[in-house]
């Protein structure tokens, strides 16, 4: 028989709520076009640090699968980000205590990792341009004689360290303010 990444069915139903949380917040922030935030992956960050790695990734990957099938195709592509994003949360959550600190240093990593990660699939996919808000600093840069890589990126790691930082700290301030036991007995944490 298979190993799932959910033991159970709450569980599941906590990855489901993850990925609604990914989707929700994200559209909210995209149509108020608050710049340097995207809140699109604090779903995925919350099952990562409550679930593991391995429920992390799965939540990330399918948010952006079915966001990609729900309102833009150019989505798809970009679940590796939010996949590597369910990874590296995970793993750091398994091995230390998921506060304030380690959260702001998680964040810090996020926030290079993945435009390292999505810089290469927004320039060779789409040659740069995503449709998104930092398309005007892609542009402007590009214009301004930077190399494509250089210019796809530099918006890139600006948006997501304020995005990922403040992502990883209010769902360190949110697993905080629940009760320990609830985590534990609802959730059981995969070894």
């Amino acid at each position: 028989m298979k190993s799932s990444p959910f033991r159970s069915t709450n569980a599941m139903i906590m990855a489901s709520l993850g990925i609604v949380i990914n989707i929700v917040f994200g559209t909210i922030v995209q149509t108020l076009q608050i710049p340097l935030l995207f809140l699109d992956t604090i779903g995925t960050i919350f099952v990562a640090v409550v679930l593991g790695p391995f429920a992390g990734a799965l939540t990330g990957g399918l948010t952006n699968i079915i966001q990609g099938m729900i309102t833009n195709p150019k989505n798809i592509p970009f679940a590796i980000v939010n996949i590597g994003i369910g990874l590296i949360v995970g793993f750091i959550a398994k091995r230390f205590k998921f506060n304030l600190k380690v959260a702001a240093i998680t964040g810090l990593i996020l926030s290079i990792v993945a435009p390292l990660i999505g810089t290469p699939i927004a320039v060779f996919v789409y040659g740069g341009v995503t449709g998104g808000g930092t398309d005007l600093i892609f542009a402007w840069l590009l214009a301004s004689g930077q190399r494509i890589f250089t210019a796809a990126f530099i918006p890139r790691i600006t948006g997501n360290f304020v995005d990922k930082i403040a992502s990883c700290i209010l769902v360190s301030l949110l697993i905080q303010k629940l009760p320990q036991n609830f985590i534990k007995e609802k959730f059981a944490k995969n070894a």
